[in-house]
């Protein structure tokens, strides 16, 4: 029975197998997946499981043949066809998601399982250059991250959080509490716990065990068959990327599987962890021919690899830990030289390399107990290994990374995953190195290893089973060891140190980063780091490491030539230390804190010893290092410095527990006291010839993110020494190194045999303050963490003010980023509110932009400034001077100090009772003869001693003071007999006494040529006794050197013999150089001085007074007991001396008696100093450079005068009228013309039609106009899907709509008149008020083009700077020719009658040009005319200029000319903030706007003069106009060159609109009886155009009287235009009852004024037509709500009329120089009014104000009306709608404005980071948005360029004519484009701070700064961008 049913189990298949390959045959997958399903639910389920096998057989091998002909091209012909090479794998997958879904639908199932997922992890994996986040407050580990989604669901208010771009990729952390706190869990995975989700059903996931398997084994079958090894030649690279392409639906297949959940995960990870599956699969040699060849290939893959397969080898003893997972088969195998191998190896081929040691037998690796198997045995025993394998052998695909990650989640996996990957951990090494992409790849490493070993649990499980530890030292060790060079530190020849190369790639490329920045990761871990910290073999096999860094980049000083290639290494070299050596110290010395790790610490410190002694060893170090050689990496010195600091400071560790002998401390100084003195070397320009570079590394050195691993371990190790050496051996051995021993002498002259004369002083003032620095730096010697943090920034902040994020770079922190939390970031905001103050970040006028800095509190100043903290914290010189001025400006401004003040001196915090020693340096003889020696030569004025050198000395000395030992009793016995200083200048050894000691004779040796030797000898009276005294002194002290040796001798003897013989030549051969030319004889110098009296002199010396100095406690007895006294606190070095005085006499009685006698004596004068030739000649140079610095000066001051009294000409604003001979006065005629200057030849003159002179301007077009809206509020920037924004309502788009609409019936040359243009892309011209002859301008242009220097303009443009001021401009604007005579012809007022003056004006305009200049005459000028207008007309694009159907129209232009005068007046309203109301703006604007030429204002925005004054009003519309268009009377320039060319196109006489405005037509018909297209019926026309046409067509110059009565006219026709709008805008009712009312008072006397009377007349006119006639639909739109009253009607009409007044009163106020009234705004329209003439002079204004009562009608009022409507009549029959459009003029235009900005930077970022562009519906790499119009573009986008242009460049055209204002979203900045230029303008968001953050770099919150967009928005309003920003660049049509 059985058998039988088996038997048809297994005949089931057997029918269907036919029908399996057929793809024609559609093939019920879904039948056969339920069938199976139900077949292998059964208990017995034997059959089914076979039956599965073999269709999975079928199907997926289907797939087989296409991998093995990927490369080829038989592909195709291998898929039989079957629709191209995907088709059987899609076949293949679309079967493998039947078989899942067990018949039922694949998106069902996959909803199923999801139901079941448990995991409360997030797990979300990103990829590089993904938005994430990162929160301090909420993370455990410091790579914490969170992806957005998670962030923004949880709380993080008032955390520590940044946003950021992932560099390398990473995973989301929210619900691993191993990482983060479970506070900072989003809402999502608060919930989840596994409690409440169902337990998965069985037979949901039943068919995935079976079908993944194979699926997965498929996939490795796949990638086996697709390697080759890559041969020399980069196709293999293709091929592989062919496969990986060829796998991507596999792959992604899987990826899906894994976003399923947790239930699908877990059966993911059973099927990659299992090793019965992959041994049953890939058991090797099967039955398959495939599989076997597959199987070679593994094996052939794994060999050149340079790997094993176990198999091969012994078979090992170790039995693996756990069953589950494969470990490294470890084993004592000791031959461990593997990679040593060839000192070329370039590939990892090189198993057997003990032969090519050779010379590098010095290597030592790994002490011989590390295992090769690490390097080079791999098994793999299950698919998950063999999936890494692969995935490394690929070089990481994006794909398999992200799959593999995925996973991770599930926690069996985790582990499973972690233990294969540190398995393949040298494998990973090996790829890396021969990688092409490293970069790619090192990012791919750490995406995944960070995931691994930030937690810590994890870390350690791995740690214990896998030795990860090893694992990682060996790796690390055996990369670095394919790079090593031998030393030449020291002894070249004999060296047998290697070190690493650091030119080579894997340095240079920092390819080691991935691997080392792991290590650091798991140090991170305290479990992990105590278990280095205890393994004795890997602290020594990591010194080993270490050392192979120490005395890496070895510099050796170039003498004769300039080096000829400056490498770049020392960057790889710093980088080095920092990340392989320093970085891991931090990681290792945070776990040192406390007193029980003490062990740890021993053992670190005697390895790191040891491996110095060897290094010594290596390098055959005796005594003296070579010379002019420097290396600045001593890593090995810096662990042993840091882990003793930690031990004394921490761990309470006894400091010479832990010291080693005197010989080792001597070998362990000299090398940081050679950099020490290096650094001075380098900054004495002593190592200039090896070029810049060796300044970089001396910079580099002390920056602020390498100095605590650097500078200041080595000066702790110097402190440490000098603690515990002999104090008079360290300073001797200082001043040796420093080269300055030699200038050490109290001879005036010197030969110095190691140091050129002109670096002595510089060395020596480097001498001095190095022994400073060391004496007085406290940072190792017992100060707290908060006390550091303090001294830090209150440094830094002393030398610049600092922004919150430059001050949190320059404080130095630990430098290992994985130790999380900086020291006391807790406490760095409390310390920097306590040290110093906020200022919020100001707008200078200027326009630059300033960012919020914080500034050191005065107290800071007075109590804390520490110059010593500065100098040693300084990369720049010049900053230490920047500390001192701030220093000196502070003391002035706070009366505590005016003159120029030295460096305070500060106390310091006590010292750790284990440095005590250090202090002895100070009360040695040997520094004491020093300071003596040079207090002496700068009392004697002798050469090359500067002020900083006694300011050093007085420093050195006040130390000593304070911290001399108390031993010294008052009652000393009497002052030293001979007896007592037998061999010496001093007594004893402590200052306090030393100070008031005498010292008479003084033998030295000296040049012949000295004057010291042609004086007289002291008589050879003086006793032997003082002989011996002088002998022996004198050669105490010039044998510093030798007195070294002696010490040194001592110490060393009792080791080697042999040094001696190295030594002693070398000291006689310091004095006589040969051939050095004068012999050197002895001389014996009578000095009878104390330090005491020295000083006391110096007082006199530095005062210039004799007897200066008196000793202050004789007045006031208080000093001695009070000694703190403010008064000395700050002062120069006068104070400086009388405070050492007073401490001296405060230690020692003695001291006090002893200072008072040498004042009582009156002190001798200074000798007067000698001059010498050489001295001279310096002197005679000084004196002349201080003839030309004053001539120098003079020049300056005078241009400065000049330039004083143009800005005063040209800015004062409320100066009187009447005080420039220019203006016309109305009292007495001036027969003058006008007179220019040029400002280039400098020549004044009147302009000439020969000779003419121009004014500096630029032309720009601009369509800030055409952004006016009719709201107040300025619409937002769109933030979500929802919000857009329409441009319908803009001025722009309702003009065009208008202007079109009546071309569409009307006839187009009329309607061309009837309109105005230059809404867009009109041309605005401004000036910056500068004259100069065409003629110099055409020169200078010349010049400009021959200039090679890059300037910010293209001059082939035209473009230039004004020769004056500099400002940009791109044209000359003509003056022209004409003189002031009849200014107050047409200022008089007329008697004539309105009448009379309307047929003048008709006639003048029918009258051709009444010009002087004859057109037809080709003068000079109007060929300079000529040009400019077409200057103007290329300003702006051609679809801004051509408006009329016939291309080419010469009304075209004439519409065009008239509108730049419109758009320039309309401009200038809106600067004045759109109406004429504030007198404020109108006497500013006065004289700067549209004025004479000779009075524009100048570009003061640049200059803060006027920008004082506004400032108060902050941004008052005045300061807009300050930069601006010219027009004016006779000199009005713009308006000349326009009228000029107008009136060439002369208007037909019966077309004139003036003959309609004041005429009566006798028959109205006629006009109508055309065919053609009527013209534009005049109630449709723009009045403001009508007046611009009317005054630019009248021969210039105009009288008054005409533009009154053209005004007075058009006024007519404005208010019938209003009265019929308001006649449309109301309801039916509304109208009736008007029409009534207005009947009855038609019959008065002024009715005609009466606007009820006027509108019932228009609205009977109108009503004729069908105007009134509507649709019931439109009735209801139409009607406004409320209700007319009188009131309502008069503010309505007031509002209709106001903007003509003020355009034409600005027009009246240029043309005729007339004030502009002050007003309020309610009174606006009257003044205005009676302004322009409209209103009768005796006009009462006690009742409320009637608009219409400023009617004066030129014919009877209620015919022309009657014409009027009759036009518009016939139009309304055809059509009303339209008819009815064009009456409602919208005139109430608000102030342009940009979009309004959201608060928060972020909702703009999340918005539009992912948002997709429209045109190329791809997310932009770089998006920005335009907040003009809000559009949405792609940045430099490729995707979108059209005929060349990128989409920014083409949106600037025609959103702004040329100008964009782009927000770029992933910076955060803003970025104008101005024409073909562009420059980033900075940013409006700033963070907490009031800091920008350009790039988004610190991911801080952004906040919008108003102030910031309000300036943004008044320099795109006032057009002022090229003016106020200085970096333009080109852009190329590439943004």
């Amino acid at each position: 029975m059985a058998a039988a049913a088996a038997a048809a189990a297994v005949g089931g298949p057997q029918q269907s197998q036919p029908e399996l390959p057929a793809p024609g045959l559609a093939l019920d997958k879904a039948a056969t997946a339920a069938h199976l399903k139900a077949a292998l639910s059964r208990p017995d389920n034997r059959a089914g499981a076979e039956e599965l096998q073999a269709l999975l057989e079928r199907v997926l091998s289907a797939e087989r043949p296409l991998a093995a002909a990927a490369g080829g091209e038989e592909a195709a012909a291998a898929a039989g066809g079957g629709g191209g090479p995907g088709a059987a794998e899609e076949e293949a997958l679309e079967w493998c998601k039947c078989l899942l879904a067990g018949g039922g639908g694949y998106d069902e199932f996959c909803a199923a399982v999801r139901a079941y997922d448990p995991a409360a992890l997030c797990g979300l994996v990103w990829t590089a250059n993904f938005v994430a986040y990162r929160c301090r407050t909420c993370g455990i580990s410091p790579c914490m991250s969170l992806c957005a989604e998670c962030f923004h669901q949880g709380d993080h208010t008032g955390h520590d959080f940044n946003m950021f771009r992932s560099q390398a990729g990473g995973a989301c952390d929210c619900g691993d509490s191993n990482v983060m706190r479970e506070s900072g869990f989003c809402k999502r995975h608060q919930i989840k716990s596994s409690s409440n989700i169902p337990c998965v059903p069985k037979d949901l996931l039943m068919m995935s065990e079976f079908v993944l398997p194979r699926f997965i084994f498929c996939l490795i079958q796949y990638l086996r068959d697709g390697y080759n090894e890559p041969a020399a030649d980069v196709s293999s690279e293709k091929d592989l990327n062919k496969v990986l392409q060829l796998l991507e639906p596999q792959i992604s297949f899987l990826e899906d599987l894994t976003k399923m959940g947790g239930a699908m995960r877990s059966v993911l990870t059973q099927v990659l962890t299992n090793q019965q599956n992959y041994k049953d699969l890939t058991s090797g040699p099967g039955e398959n021919a495939c599989a076997k060849k597959s199987h070679e290939k593994y094996l052939i893959a794994l060999k050149s690899s340079g790997l094993t397969y176990p198999e091969d080898k012994l078979v090992y003893g170790i039995q693996e830990p756990s069953a589950g997972t494969s470990t490294l088969a470890v084993q004592g195998f000791a031959g461990a030289t593997g990679t040593l191998g060839q000192v070329d190896s370039s590939d990892e081929e090189d198993q057997d390399g003990s032969q090519g040691l050779g010379k590098r037998k010095r290597v030592k690796l790994s002490s011989g107990t590390k295992d090769q198997s690490i390097m080079d045995v791999l098994k793999h025993k299950s698919f998950l290994e063999e999936l890494l394998f692969w995935t490394i052998k690929y070089e990481f695909p994006q794909k398999m990374v992200t799959f593999l990650l995925n996973m991770l989640p599930d926690q069996e996996y985790k582990v499973a995953f972690t233990k294969t990957f540190v398995q393949h951990y040298a494998f990973i090494m090996k790829t890396l190195k021969k990688s092409h992409e490293s970069d790619t790849m090192s990012n791919r490493i750490v995406h995944i290893s960070v995931q691994l070993f930030s937690n810590e649990e994890l870390a350690r499980q791995v740690t214990e089973e896998c030795q990860l530890l090893d694992i990682m030292v060996t790796v690390l060790l055996y990369m670095m060891e394919s790079c090593l060079i031998k030393s030449e530190l020291q002894d070249e020849e004999n060296s047998l140190h290697v070190v690493v190369n650091c030119g080579e790639a894997l340095l240079k490329n920092n390819t080691y980063w991935p691997l080392v920045s792991d290590f650091i990761n798991i140090l991170s871990h305290q479990s992990v780091a105590k278990r280095f910290l205890e393994d004795h073999g890997l602290l020594v096999t990591w010194m080993n490491f270490v050392s192979f860094f120490q005395g890496m980049n070895l510099n050796k000083r170039e003498l004769n030539e300039h080096v000829e290639f400056e490498s770049q290494t020392y960057y790889a070299a710093f980088a080095a230390e920092l990340e392989a050596c320093a970085q891991p110290m931090w990681g290792l010395l945070s776990h040192c804190k406390i007193r029980e790790t003490q062990e740890y610490t021993r053992n670190v410190v005697r390895y790191c010893l040891e491996a110095l002694q060897d290094w010594f060893d290596a390098i055959n170090f005796v005594d003296e290092p070579a010379p002019n050689q420097v290396t600045f990496h001593l890593p090995l010195h810096r662990y042993y410095a840091m882990f003793l600091s930690k031990a004394v400071k921490c761990q309470e560790l006894d400091l010479d527990s832990v010291l080693p002998d005197q010989e080792m401390l001597m070998k362990l100084m000299i090398h940081p006291l050679q950099i020490q003195a290096s650094l001075a070397e380098i900054h004495s320009n002593m190592w200039v010839r090896n070029g810049l570079q060796i300044k970089g590394q001396a910079m580099t050195y002390v920056q602020s993110h390498f100095c605590n691993s650097m500078i200041d371990p080595d000066i702790y190790l110097l402190q440490v020494c000098a603690s515990r050496l002999d104090p008079d051996y360290f300073i001797s051995s200082v001043f040796e190194r420093f080269k300055v021993v030699d200038l050490l002498t109290m001879a005036s002259q010197h030969q110095n045999t190691v140091l050129d004369a002109e670096h002595e002083r510089s060395m020596l003032e480097g001498a001095l303050t190095f022994l400073v620095i060391l004496l007085s730096l406290r940072l190792h010697l017992g100060m707290s963490d908060d006390e550091i943090l303090r001294a830090e920034m209150v440094a830094q902040l002393c030398m610049n003010d600092r922004t919150h994020s430059s001050l949190l770079d320059l404080i130095p922190e630990n430098p290992n980023p994985k130790s999380g939390i900086i020291p006391g970031s807790y406490s760095f905001e409390s310390v920097l509110s306590a040290v110093a103050d906020f200022k919020a970040p100001v707008f200078e006028p200027g326009g630059s932009m300033q960012q919020g800095m914080y500034t050191p509190k005065a107290e800071v100043w007075d109590q804390e400034f520490d110059p010593v903290m500065v100098i040693l914290r300084t990369v720049y010189r010049r900053d230490v001077q920047s500390a001192m001025d701030r220093y000196t400006a502070f003391l002035k401004q706070s009366g505590k100090f005016p003159g120029n003040p030295w460096p305070p001196y500060k106390k310091r915090s006590s010292l750790h009772p284990s440095y005590k020693g250090l202090m002895r340096l100070l009360h040695c003889k040997t520094l004491h003869i020093v300071l003596f020696t040079l207090l002496y030569k700068i009392l004697m004025d002798h050469q090359n001693l500067s002020e900083h050198v006694l300011c050093m000395v007085l420093y050195l000395i006040e130390l000593g003071l304070e911290n001399s030992t108390e031993d010294e009793s008052d009652e000393e016995t009497s002052v030293g007999g001979p007896e007592r200083c037998h061999d010496s200048w001093f007594p004893g050894s402590n200052l306090v006494s030393n100070m008031r000691h005498f010292i008479n004779y003084v033998r030295v040796r000296v040049p012949e040529t000295a004057p010291e030797v042609k004086r007289d000898s002291p008589a050879s009276t003086s006793s032997d006794n003082l002989g011996s005294l002088q002998n022996s002194g004198t050669a105490q002290v010039f044998s510093l050197v030798a007195e070294r040796r002696k010490k040194f001798q001592e110490i060393i003897n009792r080791s080697n013999s042999e040094a001696n013989q190295v030594v002693r030549p070398k000291t006689s051969s310091k004095w006589s150089a040969p051939g050095s030319a004068p012999q050197l004889t002895t001389a014996i110098l009578e000095i009878k001085e104390s330090i005491l009296s020295l000083l006391i002199k110096l007082h006199h010396k530095l005062s210039g007074k004799q007897n200066s100095y008196y000793p202050p406690w004789l007045d006031d007895i208080e000093i001695l007991i009070q000694p703190e006294i403010p008064k000395y606190s700050h002062g120069d070095g006068i104070t400086a001396v009388e405070r050492i005085l007073l401490k001296a006499a405060l230690q020692s009685r003695m001291n006090k008696r002893i200072i008072e006698e040498i004042c009582r004596k009156v002190t001798p004068p200074v000798p007067p100093k000698k001059i010498t030739a050489a001295e001279k000649k310096t002197l005679d140079k000084e004196e002349r450079r201080q003839k030309a610095r004053e001539r120098q000066q003079k020049l300056l001051a005078e241009f400065a005068s000049r330039q004083k009294s143009f800005m005063e000409t040209a800015m004062d604003v409320d100066s009187p009228e009447n005080d420039i001979p220019m203006e016309i006065t109305t009292a007495e005629p001036q027969v003058s013309e006008a007179v220019y200057d040029c400002v280039i030849c400098g020549q004044s003159g009147p302009s000439s039609e020969d000779r003419p002179t121009g004014l500096v301007v630029l032309l720009q077009a601009s369509s800030v106009l055409g952004q006016c809206r009719d709201n107040v509020e300025p619409k937002k920037l769109p933030i979500t899907e929802e919000e857009q924004i329409f441009p319908w309502d803009t001025c722009a788009a309702v003009h065009d709509v208008r202007l079109s609409l009546l071309q569409r019936y009307f006839k187009d040359s009329s309607c061309l008149l009837a309109v105005s243009i230059g809404w867009e892309g009109g041309v605005y011209v401004q000036t910056c008020g500068h004259t100069l002859h065409i003629d110099c301008h055409k020169s200078y242009m010349e010049s400009l083009r021959n200039d090679q220097v890059l300037q910010g303009f293209s001059v082939d443009k035209g473009e230039f700077t004004c020769p004056l001021c500099r400002q940009f401009a791109n044209s000359v604007l003509p003056c022209y020719p004409g003189s002031n005579v009849e200014n107050n012809l047409w200022q008089r007022p007329s008697n004539k009658s309105m009448q009379d003056l309307i047929k003048e004006v008709e006639e003048l305009q029918g009258r051709p040009g009444a010009f002087p200049v004859s057109i037809s005459s080709e003068t000079n000028l109007s060929k300079e005319m000529e040009s400019v207008m077409k200057d103007i007309k290329n300003t702006t694009q051609k679809k801004y200029r051509d408006y009329s159907k016939t291309p080419g129209s010469p009304d075209n232009d004439f519409l065009f000319m008239y509108s730049v005068a419109r758009t320039n007046l309309e401009l200038e309203l809106i600067h004045r903030g759109g109406n004429l109301c504030s007198g404020g703006a109108s006497t500013a604007g006065k004289r700067s706007c549209l004025k004479k030429e000779s009075e524009v204002q100048s570009d003061c925005l640049a200059k803060s003069h006027t920008a004082g004054k506004c400032q108060s009003l902050h941004l008052n519309p005045a300061l807009l106009t300050l930069n601006s268009v010219m027009s004016g009377i006779g000199k009005d320039q713009l308006f000349h060159v326009l009228a000029l060319h107008m009136r060439l196109y002369s208007i037909d006489s019966e077309y004139n609109p003036w003959k309609k405005l004041t005429q009566l037509v006798e028959d109205m018909n006629s006009q109508l009886g055309n065919d053609e297209q009527p013209e534009v019926p005049i109630l449709y026309h723009d009045v403001t155009s009508l007046l611009l046409i009317q005054i630019l067509m009248m021969p210039q110059p105009l009288h008054k009287e005409h533009f009154t009565c053209i005004v007075k006219v058009l006024f007519t026709l404005l208010y019938t235009q209003a009265l019929a709008a308001l006649s449309v805008k109301c309801s039916e009712e509304d109208r009736s009852a008007w029409k009534h009312t207005g009947a009855l008072k038609k019959n008065t006397c002024d009715a005609e004024k009466s606007y009820e009377v006027l509108l019932s007349f228009i609205i009977n006119e109108l009503s004729k037509g069908k105007l009134y006639h509507e649709e019931g639909t439109q009735e209801c739109v139409m009607i406004s709500p409320i209700a007319w009253s009188p009131e309502s009607m008069e503010k309505y009409l007031q509002d209709f009329c106001l903007p003509f007044l003020r355009i034409t009163s600005l027009l009246q106020h240029h043309l005729f120089g007339e004030d502009l009234p002050s007003c309020q705004e309610e009174e606006e329209f009257s003044v205005l009014a009676s302004c322009l003439g409209l209103l009768p002079a005796f006009y009462q204004t006690e009742h409320p104000f009637i608009s219409a009562s400023c009617l004066e009608w030129p014919v009877p009022p209620f015919d022309i009306i009657t014409q009027w409507c009759f036009e518009i009549k016939s139009f309304t029959e055809r059509h009303a709608e339209q008819g009815k459009a064009l009456l409602i003029q919208e005139s109430k235009w608000k102030l342009p404005h940009l979009l309004q900005l959201p608060e928060n930077y972020n909702t703009i970022f999340q918005y539009y980071h992912r948002k997709t562009c429209s045109v190329c519906t791809k997310v932009p790499k770089d998006p920005a948005v335009c907040l003009v119009c809000g559009t949405f573009v792609c940045l430099k986008g490729l995707c979108c360029k059209q005929q060349s242009y990128c989409e920014c460049v083409l949106h600037s055209q025609n959103c702004g004519a040329g100008t964009g204002i782009f927000l770029l979203i992933n910076a955060s900045v803003i970025i104008i484009i101005r024409g073909h230029r562009f420059c980033l303008w900075g940013s409006v968001y700033l963070d907490a701070h009031g800091e920008e953050d350009r790039d988004l770099r610190r991911g801080k919150p952004l906040y919008i700064c108003k102030e910031r967009y309000k300036v943004l928005e008044q320099q795109w309003i006032s057009h002022t961008f090229d003016h106020i920003n200085k970096r333009w660049g080109p852009h190329y049509n590439g943004l």
